[in-house]
C-alpha cells in the first residue's frame, strides 16, 4: 500500500488461496493487456480467456506470457472446452492447453448437457495436466436449479478434484446465482454456503452490487470472477473499506466514537 491507514481489514496477500480476484479478458489488445497489468497485476489472481475468444485472438501465444510473466495463471473460458467437448475433441483440447501452456482448465456444462458423472470424470481426467475449475449454474435463465441441487452438483465436482468451483453467472451477471434483473437469490447462496467452504467457492460477479453483496456477506477475502480489467482497483478499494459503499464496514465504532 502506498502509506499508512489503520483499521483496514487483513486482506491476504499473494499468493494466495482464497480471496482471490479473477479478471475476464473478453479480447484485450496485447498493448491494453501489458496497461491493464501495469496498473492492477498486484491485485489479479487469475485471467480468463472469456468464453470462446482464444480461438478468435490475435497474438495468443504473447498474450499468454504476458500474464505468466506477471505469475498470473491463465485459463480458457469453459465454453470453448464445451466447444471441444461437443465437436468430440476432448484430447484435441487437452493437447491445445499443453501447446499453450495453459496449466488452468474449467469444465462447465453451461451451454451443453452433459451427465454428471461424466462431468466429474473430465474434471478427475484434467486434474493429471493441471488446476481444475468446475462451473455450477446454467447459462439459461428459464433454468433454474433448486439450492439442494446446487449443493450436490459442487460437493461431487469437489471431490472429483476440482480446486474450486464457480457459480454461473454469465459475463452480464443476470442468470445462475442471479435473476435476470441481476438481483443475488440471496436464499440460494445462503444455503450454499451452509454446505460448501466459502473458500472454495469463486461468485462471478461482474456488476458492482454484486460483488458488494459478497464483500458485506463474506468479507474481504471473498473469492470474485469475472471482473472486468478496468475494475480490478476499484474493487481492490472497496474490499478494503475505501469505497462508499463499503467505508464504513470495517471500522472499529468504538474507536471511532471517542
Amino acid at each position: 500500500m502506498n502509506f499508512n491507514l489503520s483499521q483496514i481489514p487483513d486482506r491476504l496477500t499473494k499468493p494466495r488461496s482464497f480471496g482471490i480476484t479473477m479478471v475476464m479478458d473478453k479480447g484485450l489488445s496485447l498493448e491494453e493487456a501489458k496497461n491493464f497489468l501495469s496498473a492492477s497485476g498486484p491485485h489479479v489472481d487469475v485471467v480468463k480467456l472469456g468464453f470462446g475468444t482464444s480461438f478468435v485472438t490475435p497474438n495468443l501465444r504473447e498474450k499468454i506470457e504476458l500474464y505468466k510473466s506477471y505469475g498470473l495463471p491463465v485459463y480458457f473460458g469453459g465454453t470453448l472446452f464445451e466447444a471441444f467437448l461437443i465437436r468430440n475433441q476432448f484430447e484435441d483440447y487437452i493437447a491445445v492447453c499443453k501447446d499453450y501452456g495453459i496449466d488452468w482448465m474449467e469444465v462447465s456444462d453451461g451451454s451443453i448437457t452433459i451427465p454428471h458423472a461424466e462431468k466429474c470424470g473430465y474434471i478427475e481426467k484434467l486434474t493429471k495436466y493441471g488446476t481444475v475449475l468446475s462451473e455450477v449454474g446454467s447459462k439459461d435463465a428459464a433454468h433454474i436449479i433448486p439450492p439442494y441441487k446446487w449443493i450436490e452438483l459442487m460437493k461431487a465436482e469437489l471431490e472429483a478434484g476440482s480446486s474450486y468451483v464457480i457459480a454461473e453467472a454469465r459475463e452480464a451477471g443476470n442468470v445462475g446465482i442471479y435473476r435476470g434483473s441481476g438481483e443475488v437469490r440471496e436464499g440460494l447462496v445462503q444455503e450454499i454456503l451452509t454446505q460448501i467452504p466459502e473458500q472454495k467457492i469463486i461468485w462471478e460477479a461482474p456488476q458492482k452490487a454484486q460483488a458488494l453483496y459478497f464483500i458485506e456477506l463474506i468479507g474481504c477475502n471473498v473469492n470474485l470472477g469475472n471482473i472486468a480489467p478496468h475494475e480490478v482497483i476499484a474493487l481492490e478499494a472497496m474490499r478494503i473499506g475505501l469505497r462508499g459503499d463499503t467505508f464504513h464496514l470495517f471500522l472499529d465504532k468504538k474507536e471511532n466514537s471517542k
